[in-house]
Order: C-alpha cells, then sequence, then structure tokens
C-alpha cells in the first residue's frame, strides 16, 4: 500500500521537475553503441519565441541524456524556415558542453516552413562525411529527429523517400497545428513508432521520454557474437542479417552470395567533372563501393581498377593494385574530385591503351579472362567519343555504361556493347541510381552474365595448346608443299605420254 501511495507523488514530483532535470532524473546515460543524430529544427514565424525556448530546453535537456563523443553519438543541428541554416554539424564537438552553449546561442530565423528543403540539406549535407558524419561502410545508424508546428510550404514526399532510401531514420515530431499527413510521409516505417504529435511545445517531453527509450533498449548486435558478414539488425529480443542491395542472404543466415564462378578484369571509368558536384560524386564512390560489394575481389577472382577523368584522366589504381574488396572499397573512399571538363573520348582511350594493359595488372589474353570496362557519366562529352568506344569494343573489351542526370543516350549507346537494352543504364538522378545495381549485377555478376562457364587455363596449358598448334601447322605446310610437287611430277608425266601418242 505504502508503494502504491508513493508512486503518485513520485510522478507529481517528476512533472513539476524543468525539462532538463526530467531528463537527468529518467537514468543513466544510453550506451547503445555509436549514432550520428540530427535534429531539424522548425524556427519558423509560427514558433513564438515562448515556444522556442521550450525546444531549445528540450534539445539541452536530451543531450544530457546522450552517451555524445567521437566514437559514441555524434550530434548535429540544423534550424530551418524559408531557409536553412547549419547551428553546429556532427563533426563540431566532442563535448557536450560545447553543444549546449551552441543550441542557448541559437536565434530562430522567423520566416517560412520550407521542411522539404531542409530534408534535402540533411541528407546531402548534414549526414556527409565532410561534416562528420561517419562513412557507410561502418554501418553506424544514421537518425534524424525533425520538430515541426505547421504544415510545409514545399514538397516533402519525394525527398523524404530519398532520405530514408539512403539509410536516414527519420522520426517526425508534430506540435500544435503540424500535419499528421505530413508528418506521416516524412517518417520512417513502422509509423507508430517514428510519428508524433503532441498538443503543445509544453508536452514535447513526452517524444523526448519515448525516443530516449528507444536509444536505450539493448543492442543485441553489440552484445553478441552475431557473425553477420555484411550487417547486423536487433529486433527485440532477437537479431537478423542483411546483405548489401544486390546480394543475397545464403542459406546459413550469415554470409552474403558473391560472384565466384568465373573472372573479371574489371575497369571503372568516373566522371569527376564540374557538373557531378561534390556530395553526388560521394554518392558515386558509394555506388561504386555496391558494385565491389557483390564481386568475389582477389587476384585470382576478379580484379578492379579505377580511373577518373574530367579535363584530363588519372588512374586512381590499376587492376593489380589490391586483392581483396576491403583494400579496393577503401581505395575509392579515399579518391579525391577533380572537378573541370568531361573528356570522355579521353578516358576510353587511356583505358584501351593503359588500364587493360599486363604492366597495369590485366592478365594475358591467353587466360581467357574477359574485360569489362563501365563508364559512368552525367553529361555530354566535350571531345570525341566514337572512335575510341569502336577501339575498345575492337579490343574485346564489353563495354558498359551508365548515365545519370543530362547524360545523352546517344553517347552512352555509342559507347556500350551490343544489345544496348543489356548494356546501357540510366537514373534521372544520382540520390536514386543504386536501382541500377541488380541489373549490373546481373550483367557483370560472372556466375549470371557475360562470362559464365568461363574456364581460367593454367598457362602452362595454354603455352602447351599453342605449341601443339604451331607443330600442326607446320607439318601441315610441309604436307602441302609435298602434295604439290607431286602434282607437279604427275603433270609432267601426263604430258609425256600425250606426246609419245
Amino acid at each position: 500500500m505504502k508503494v502504491l501511495l508513493c508512486l503518485p507523488l513520485t510522478m507529481l514530483l517528476l512533472l513539476f521537475q524543468p525539462w532538463e532535470t526530467q531528463l537527468q532524473f529518467s537514468g543513466p546515460r544510453c550506451h547503445a553503441g555509436p549514432l550520428d543524430l540530427v535534429f531539424v529544427i522548425d524556427s519558423s514565424r509560427s514558433v513564438r519565441p515562448f515556444e522556442f525556448e521550450t525546444m531549445r530546453q528540450f534539445l539541452v535537456g536530451l543531450l544530457r541524456h546522450l552517451d555524445v563523443g567521437p566514437n559514441a553519438t555524434r550530434v548535429g543541428v540544423i534550424q530551418y524556415s524559408s531557409q536553412v541554416q547549419s547551428v553546429f554539424p556532427l563533426g563540431a564537438f566532442s563535448h557536450r558542453e560545447d553543444m549546449e552553449r551552441a543550441i542557448r546561442a541559437l536565434v530562430p530565423l522567423a520566416q517560412g516552413t520550407m521542411t522539404g528543403l531542409a530534408i534535402q540539406y540533411a541528407m546531402n549535407v548534414a549526414f556527409s562525411v565532410a561534416e562528420g558524419a561517419r562513412p557507410l561502410e561502418e554501418h553506424v545508424p544514421r537518425v534524424a529527429v525533425i520538430v515541426t508546428d505547421g504544415r510545409p510550404q514545399d514538397r516533402v514526399a519525394e525527398v523524404a523517400a530519398q532520405a530514408r532510401a539512403r539509410g536516414i531514420e527519420i522520426y517526425a515530431v508534430g506540435v500544435q497545428r503540424a500535419d499528421v499527413g505530413s508528418l506521416r510521409t516524412m517518417a520512417s516505417p513502422p509509423l507508430d513508432e517514428h510519428v508524433f504529435l503532441v498538443e503543445s511545445f509544453d508536452l514535447i517531453q513526452e517524444f523526448g521520454l519515448q525516443f530516449q527509450g528507444r536509444l536505450c533498449v539493448r543492442d543485441l548486435c553489440n552484445g553478441v557474437d552475431h557473425g553477420c558478414e555484411f550487417q547486423c539488425v536487433s529486433e527485440g529480443l532477437s537479431y537478423r542479417c542483411l546483405c548489401p542491395e544486390g546480394r543475397q542472404l545464403q542459406a546459413d543466415g550469415k554470409s552474403c552470395n558473391r560472384c565466384r564462378e568465373g573472372h573479371v578484369d574489371l575497369v571503372l571509368l568516373v566522371d569527376g567533372s564540374k557538373s557531378v558536384r561534390p556530395q553526388n560524386f560521394e554518392l558515386v564512390k558509394r555506388f561504386v563501393n555496391q558494385i565491389v560489394d557483390f564481386l568475389d575481389v582477389s587476384p585470382e577472382g576478379t580484379r578492379v581498377g579505377l580511373v577518373q577523368f574530367s579535363s584530363r584522366v588519372r588512374t586512381e589504381f590499376p587492376l593489380g593494385r589490391y586483392g581483396t574488396a576491403a583494400e579496393v572499397k577503401q581505395a575509392v573512399l579515399a579518391v579525391e574530385y577533380m572537378e573541370r571538363g568531361t573528356m570522355t573520348g579521353l578516358a576510353l582511350r587511356h583505358m584501351v591503351e593503359h588500364s587493360f594493359s599486363e604492366a597495369q595488372g590485366a592478365r594475358p589474353r591467353a587466360l581467357n579472362v574477359p574485360r569489362v570496362g563501365l563508364v559512368f557519366t552525367d553529361g555530354r562529352s566535350q571531345d570525341d567519343i566514337s572512335v575510341w568506344a569502336a577501339r575498345a569494343k575492337e579490343e574485346g573489351i564489353v563495354m558498359y555504361a551508365v548515365g545519370v542526370g543530362k547524360a545523352v543516350g546517344e553517347e552512352l549507346r555509342q559507347i556500350a556493347s551490343e544489345p544496348a537494352e543489356l548494356h546501357v543504364s540510366y537514373s534521372p538522378d544520382f540520390s536514386t541510381m543504386t536501382h541500377l545495381l541488380e541489373n549490373l549485377k546481373g550483367s557483370i555478376c560472372p556466375e549470371e552474365g557475360i562470362s559464365a562457364g568461363t574456364e581460367l587455363r593454367s598457362p602452362c596449358e595454354c603455352e602447351s595448346l599453342v605449341e601443339f598448334q604451331g607443330r600442326t601447322l607446320g607439318a601441315l605446310e610441309s604436307l602441302t608443299q609435298d602434295l604439290a610437287q607431286l602434282t607437279a611430277r604427275l603433270e609432267d608425266l601426263e604430258n609425256q605420254l600425250a606426246k609419245q601418242k
């Protein structure tokens, strides 16, 4: 009975405490593994000054409950109205006190409500590696918390879908006049766990407490030896393994299939021209690494080389340099954007003359290893491509062309091998090009595409075959000469007999 009587008093004391104190009262800080967390705060003119102050205190209080640090939770804050402003990026601060000072100094923008613009900024800028987000290969969860009090004045559905497709988990928190339909459009599934609507800013702590509870749920993937090859996902009291797009989970529930039947020498030509833009170039590198994920990279298996081109051509790494997928992916992430022009023809010439040479790591033609070139471009070439596109195919290189945005269809078809429907891929936008992966896998992956059943013969066997062919041709040539001499003698004999008659 004493416990029952004490409970209401405890709750009453909790409600009367300031919000920052409530968060401290609610328990120890979460240690749920690393997290990249960005708050997207509506500071439009409809948010009144005292309401904005409540939101400020909400942020400060929530920070005090997080395990903030470079190797734990990184926090960034952006505010928006008719424009977007970074309060501080993910990589700016390692200490909670610095974040609190920046939040307390925050001045609201007090204009319109361009929520779609804010999501676009969060996706392309706030969650970029340059701003402090950890690389996608580290599989650190990316979480965006959008807090708004009104209806967006721009479109949010498409950009929110793009953000979710890039792996950003979105929580949508609506206050007072917020449009529920827009919140549901923005949020990640399941919606009942990612959409919150509160009656006033004074009650926003209700979301804060639930959000903390989700962060503090024990992450089984961090506590057990899960053995997942690519990614582990906790689901309540269990977990499951995931594979990257384009690869399937094997029967053991842990490993992912790869291209293992056959071998390929693959050279990627990546457009680094000015029109691509830095943030999209990062997406291109991510796309390249997703291709590498489904290849069996090894000196005896698939070899990968990368060339970047703009107004000039630069070999980032040749075919023979790296022997594992991890090494290739790390090298791809280290590639620096070139900018300037689009000399696709020059890049094709470089590929034909240098990239597939044995000096660069390509295997000898006698070994019958397929040579594959994949050209990635976003616009019209500033030089002629016809000569070297044709030359590449004459040299036996199977060519693929991937176009994005303003890429010219005629040029893509000219670059690619026949039939075009199997060798040309196009995406209208950099953020949606991941759907091309399955098509490329079906074409490039040896077990499913061009090199199915390819036999990698040993040099000794090839040399023996060449030697045998040489001896056979020599014998045939000698026999032909003998037959010619015999024929001439028979003709002489026939002429002599005819004269005697």
